[in-house]
Parts: C-alpha cells; structure tokens; sequence
C-alpha cells in the first residue's frame, strides 16, 4: 500500500512545459530516497489549468504544485514526500476545484464543477482501460447493446433533450433517428478537428478519458446500426492522437471493438482519420470530402449526412463533447441527464476560457448558467489590473457581448435573443485595454486564411474585410467604408455557401452595436 500519491497531469501543455523530464526526475529522486514502495507516480489528463505549467497532485495532501521545475523535484523530495512540509513556493495559491477534491479551500465563491464530460479527466489514468471499467466504463454501452433494441437507445437519447455541442445545437437523439431506420451500410463519424481559434475542449477531453468517446460512439453506432466508426481529428494534436489510438486498440483487445460485441451480433469497429489542419473541415460535409481524399469544400445539403455521407452512405456526425455524454444518459436516464441544465437546454457544456482571467482553461458546467458566474465563480476573476470590457463567445465566429449581458443565461435560446451564438464553447474576455479595431483585424486576417476558396462571396468577402479592417486599425477608414463592412458582412451570411463565410457578420455586427463610440474615434 502506497502512502502517497503524486499524480502528474499530462497533455499537451505540460508536456510543452517539460513534463516528461520532470516525472523522470522524481521518480530517480523518489528512488535515491529509497521511497519506491512509499511513493506512487503515475499520469492523469487534464485538471483544466492551461498556463500553469508542470503540474502535480501529491495525495492524500490535496497539494497542488504548480510551475514545477527539474530543480524543483529534489527540494519537493527531500521536504514534502521526507518531512511532510510541501514546499510553498510551488503550491497554487488560489482556490482551484478538481473532480472530487478542494485544493486550497479559501475563497467561498469557488463552486464545484458538476461533470458529465469531465468526470474522469484529471482522476484515471487516461491510457488504462482497468481504470475506465473501474470507474462503471463500458457499463452504458453493455446495457444498450444486450438489454436495447436500437430504437430504444434512439429514443432515450432524444428524450434526454442532448443538442450538438459542435456549434448549431440540433437535437441529437433526432439527427440519430432520421438515420436509423435507413437500410443498408452506416457510419459514425466523430468530427474532432476542433479548428476554431480558442477552442481546446475536445483535444483535452481526448487526453483525459478517450475511452468515453469510444464508449459514446459504440453506443451510437449500435442505435443507428453502423458497421464502422471514423474519428477525424486535428493531425497536431499528437497526444489525443496518442491515446486515443491506445484506448481503441486495447478496446478491440478486450472484445468492446471488433465482431460480436458482448456476445451479440453487432459488430463496430473504429479508426482515426487525420486532418491537415483546414478549419473549413470544421463543416460536417467538408470533414467526410476530406475523409474521402478529396479537398475539404463543403458539399451542397440537402441530402445532409445521415442520408448521405461518408462513401454516400448515412453517416451520423457527432463532435467529441456530444458523444462523451451518450454514456451517461444511457447509464442514468433522460430524467437525470435533465435535472442539469434549462429546459430547452438540458446537461452541462464544457467551456474554454481564455483571456484576462486568472484561471484560463477548461470547466464544465450546466446550461444556462451566466457568463458573470464563470468569469467570478470558476476562472478565479479578472486579472489584477483588469476591468471586463467585452467577451466573444463561441470562438472567431461568434459574436462580442458587452457588460449589459454579462447576467445573459448562456444557452441556445437566451443568447439567439441577443444575436449571439453558443458555439463551440470557446470564452474569450477581453480587458479594457483591448481595442475593438486590433480585435476585428485578428480576427478577419484568421478567415481570410482559412477560406476554402469555394464560392466568391466569401473567397472575395473576407479578403475585402481584412483589407478593411487593417485600414480601421490604422485610423485610414472611413465611416461609409465601415457601412459597407456591414453591407459586405451581410451579403456573405445570405449568399456564402457554408458557416465559414456566413458567420463573420456576427462579431462585425456586435461591434457596431456595442462598441460603436470606440469605432467613432477610428474613422478618418
């Protein structure tokens, strides 16, 4: 029996903060102290801090080391895992929650996540599926395959009221029965390209428990009667990569992939598909061109996917977040899935804040909850010198909202009322030393580089708005030009043949709607 401990988060960004050689450090360290039957070290995914670099869990202390070094690993050694004093320097000063365990209870506000998604990351060893089956996993999709028939699972999953958590939020148990009852080969198509600036949720719930996905697309792919499933991930994001190919290989290993699934007649099986990095493959139709070898250019719909899709066969296309859910809702009920959440907006959404908070990263929280409440209550405030200015939410596509929405409840219907959109989840909070102009510029330079070209609308739009907006900045634009900016912006929305062109009018609108005056003193 292990004393202690020290669980090392990895994913992407620690291992960038060198975190490898860290754990190989302490564990020579921990061995020269002769602690290695004291002492457990061992990997977990994300706890949802992003800019903290090598970070580690020491256990059953509930210490939270933060920003740790190679010359760190000796002095934590010798005074925390020796003499029972953690070394003060390195431990989180301010309240932080993980799943299960207060960190430095101080600050009342702090609220606990409530974790559908999540619940694991940050607790399993994300590259273990003992631990997964451990923790109930595999148990949702045993009770669908064995005791549902197809249709059932179908049901429960549109009763559940589970909307696409990729960006348009369509009722997923629906998209799922329009597809079911077609005859013939199917696909299940996980999109997690994730190319939408500020967006990292899917990447990090990857690393933290890929075996839930796998779960959720078994599930999904038994519903629909596929025969295969397809992952299409960013090629950057090596570690999900990584681990994702580990879980479905020992997956397959233990009978939950491949021929006759828990001794049934359904057989699934799943592979990875890298994309080359084209945010347009964002879009469902663009994602299978890609898939299938051709460029990524959006096809026309109708026919949408689930009637024709990948190989022009019906194909279901669920993001990362909208799948991970599918266990639970099965595992506990369409009540419980909506005891979370409005009512037209049932279960929690994982949010990506970045920006001018002191806790940037990943939470997971019910729908509906305001933006006033994740900057204060779960990103840790406003940085020491900043005062909240505006917010874009849902990623370089969305819209900006200002002050007077901060108490706006964050779901599909509350923000369609103020012409914004939920999005990806994505949180940026700018401070009051952004500039509105510099804003706009970041943001059309990004689509203007990401236009697949396809139609004219927005292959001409977005290189007029950059130009544009690059003249605003430098104080070289008129306000007619401004006027037309919007005319243009409009025009794109109604004739632009996918989201990517139709959707900048969204933060060139907002802008003029909330930041007029500070446009003012750009004109020429």
């Amino acid at each position: 029996m292990f004393r202690t401990h020290a669980l090392f988060v990895i994913d992407q960004n620690t291992i960038d903060a060198g975190a490898y050689a860290v754990k190989y450090e302490l564990e020579k360290e921990i061995t020269n102290a002769s602690l290695q039957n004291e002492i457990k070290v061992s990997e977990t995914g994300s706890i949802n801090l992003i800019g903290k670099g090598v970070i580690i869990l020491v256990f059953p202390d509930s210490v939270l080391y933060t920003n740790v070094t190679v010359n760190d690993v000796k002095e934590i050694v010798n005074e925390h895992f020796l003499k029972g004093r953690p070394v003060k320097r390195l431990v989180l000063s301010e309240s932080f929650d993980i799943p299960n365990i207060t960190i430095s209870p101080a600050v009342e506000t702090t609220k606990k996540q409530q974790r559908i998604v999540l619940e694991r990351a940050g607790v399993i060893n994300p590259e273990s599926i003992d631990e997964y089956i451990a923790t109930m996993g595999y148990e949702a999709a045993g009770k669908a395959i064995t005791t549902m028939k197809p249709d059932e699972v179908v049901d429960i999953v549109k009763k559940s009221g589970l909307r696409g958590r990729g960006g348009a939020g369509f009722p997923t148990g629906l998209k799922w029965s329009f597809t079911s009852p077609l005859p013939g080969e199917k696909y299940v198509v996980c999109n997690a390209d994730e190319g939408e600036p500020g967006t990292f949720k899917d990447r990090l719930i990857l690393e933290g428990d890929p075996h839930k996905l796998i779960e959720g697309m078994l599930i999904c792919g038994y519903a629909i009667g596929a025969i295969m499933g397809y992952v299409y991930i960013r090629g950057e994001y090596n570690l999900s990569i990584k681990r994702l190919q580990k879980a479905i290989d020992d997956a397959r290993a233990y009978g939950l992939l491949g021929k006759n699934i828990f001794d049934t007649n359904f057989s699934f099986d799943i592979e990875i598909r890298k994309g080359a990095g084209a945010y347009v493959c964002g879009e469902e139709t663009a994602l299978i061109e890609s898939m299938e070898g051709k460029r990524g250019h959006p096809r026309v719909k109708p026919p949408f996917p689930g009637q024709v899709g990948f190989r022009n066969k019906p194909t279901i296309v669920n993001n990362v977040e909208t799948l991970s859910n599918v266990p639970n809702i099965l595992l506990k009920g369409a009540d419980w899935y909506r005891s979370f959440g409005t009512k037209n907006a049932p279960g929690t959404k994982v949010y990506t804040i970045l920006g001018k908070v002191n806790h940037p990263g990943l939470i997971e929280v019910p729908m509906g909850i305001t933006l006033r409440q994740i900057i204060n209550e779960y990103a840790g405030g406003m940085c020491a010198g900043s005062v909240f200015k505006a917010a874009q939410i849902g990623g370089s596509a969305g819209a900006l909202i200002s002050e007077k929405m901060l108490d706006t409840p964050l779901d599909y219907d509350s923000l369609g009322q103020w012409a914004a959109v939920l999005g990806s989840g994505a949180i940026l909070i700018l401070d009051q030393k952004t500039e509105i102009p510099d804003f706009l510029r970041s943001v059309m330079k990004f689509f203007e580089h990401e236009s697949c070209g396809k139609c004219s609308p927005c292959r001409i739009g977005t290189k007029i708005l950059f130009d544009k907006s690059m003249e605003l900045y430098k104080r070289k634009l008129k306000k007619q030009e401004w006027e037309e900016m919007l005319n243009i912006a409009n025009t794109m929305e109604k004739t632009s043949f996918c989201p990517l062109g139709q959707s900048l009018i969204l933060p060139i609108s907002s802008a003029d709607k909330y930041f007029k005056e500070e446009l003012e003193n750009y004109f020429l």
